[in-house]
């Protein structure tokens, strides 16, 4: 059984940093596209970001593009999201997923059949 475990969530002030990992059990993590989403209060999970299997592509929001940062690291079967200069509306629950099947980063939450339990991020302003 492969599960995706986030950490690294908590409480930064609008211009700050945080890093978010992702680390997965199992030995085939390297197979896996993976993908961050996030879920704003009152609001449905989004896309926000994806990695390929190599992590040679990468694909963002335009809202978070040149602030965050999709990386992997296949020898420790861990995903990051290294997310700077913070806003306010970047405050949500953070997810990672694993696409297991698929051919390209994809946007579609169908896409991702695993997922993790999820980290909080909230940003003051």
């Amino acid at each position: 059984q492969v599960t995706l475990v986030e950490s690294g969530g908590g409480l930064v002030q609008a211009g700050g940093s945080l890093r978010l990992s992702c680390a997965a059990s199992g030995r085939t993590f390297r197979a896996y596209i993976m993908g961050w989403f996030r879920q704003a209060p009152g609001k449905g999970r989004k896309f926000v970001g994806g990695v390929s299997q190599t992590g040679d592509i990468t694909k963002y929001i335009d809202s978070v593009k040149g602030r965050f940062t999709i990386s992997r690291d296949n020898a420790k079967n861990t995903v990051y999201l290294q997310m700077n200069s913070l806003k306010a509306e970047d405050t949500a629950v953070y997810y990672c997923a694993a696409d297991r099947l698929g051919i390209g980063v994809a946007s579609s939450q169908s896409r991702y059949d695993l997922w993790g339990q999820g980290t909080q991020v909230t940003v003051s302003s």
